[in-house]
């Protein structure tokens, strides 16, 4: 190994480029040791490795991305594994982070972001959801993106459809609607209709993790399942169980 040197380094040789534009084209994955792509600039390489920048390649501007996730029930999504992310685990998903891979993108996405190792760096969960929960999550690098969901979270309107068993009549609706107080929240109205006879859909500012649990067995009904279909301004519409998207430039929360 006394031989090897930084991949960028022997990029920036090769190719008679500055050391910063080498690191970029490694990191854009644009750069092949023996045929495979490799994406880390400290990685080492030794005389006998071909190295070779891949037809195509291009300084790009590094940007920081929002991923959109379509978590099932039963998959993580809490902060309790920190506030960054690393990669996904190969195997079996345990997270909703490890859905986030080539196979899972949803069919047809728009974004013409290429998938890189780079996406997952500082990549934070900003939408904690309850494990036995499906639907929308956000994974998110971007300062802006997290200041809106994290810190000026009770101010983003979220939407949750509710299976339920029980009955409910006009009063405890009533109920519902006023808002309940939780865990030194304060109760903040909240907008709820039926869907149909067994689902009920809630519109509220962002909520702690359990509370609509809490407030259905507050009325005497039983959650049977919970699924988030909105965040903000953006639906989950398009993206299957267990698909990912990445948010479009255009899109807000």
């Amino acid at each position: 190994m006394s031989d090897s040197v930084r991949l960028a380094k022997r990029l920036a040789v090769e190719q008679s480029c500055s050391r910063g534009d080498a690191e970029r084209y490694v990191e854009g994955g644009w750069v092949a040791v023996n045929g495979k792509v490799v994406e880390e600039p400290g990685f080492r390489v030794r005389p006998d490795q071909e190295v070779r920048l891949l037809p195509g390649a291009r300084l790009e501007e590094i940007r920081p991305v929002t991923v959109l996730v379509h978590k099932p029930a039963g998959l993580s999504a809490s902060l309790a594994s920190g506030p960054a992310a690393d990669l996904p685990r190969s195997g079996p998903a345990r997270s909703a982070l490890d859905l986030i891979l080539p196979d899972n993108l949803m069919p047809g996405d728009r974004s013409g972001q290429r998938y890189l190792k780079r996406m997952f760096h500082g990549l934070a969960l900003a939408t904690p959801l309850e494990r036995a929960a499906s639907g929308l999550v956000v994974y998110s690098q971007e300062y802006a993106v997290t200041r809106k969901l994290v810190q000026e979270g009770r101010d983003v309107e979220q939407e949750y459809i509710a299976q339920v068993r029980g009955t409910l009549d006009a009063a405890g609706l009533a109920r519902l609607q006023r808002g309940l107080p939780y865990e030194g929240r304060p109760a903040v109205p909240m907008k709820v209709s039926w869907q149909n006879e067994t689902h009920l859909r809630f519109a509220l500012k962002t909520p702690a993790l359990g509370f609509i649990e809490y407030v259905c067995d507050s009325v005497g009904l039983q959650l049977q399942a919970l699924r988030r279909i909105r965040i903000g301004r953006l639906p989950m519409a398009g993206l299957a169980v267990g698909q990912w998207r990445y948010r479009l430039g255009y899109e807000r929360f």
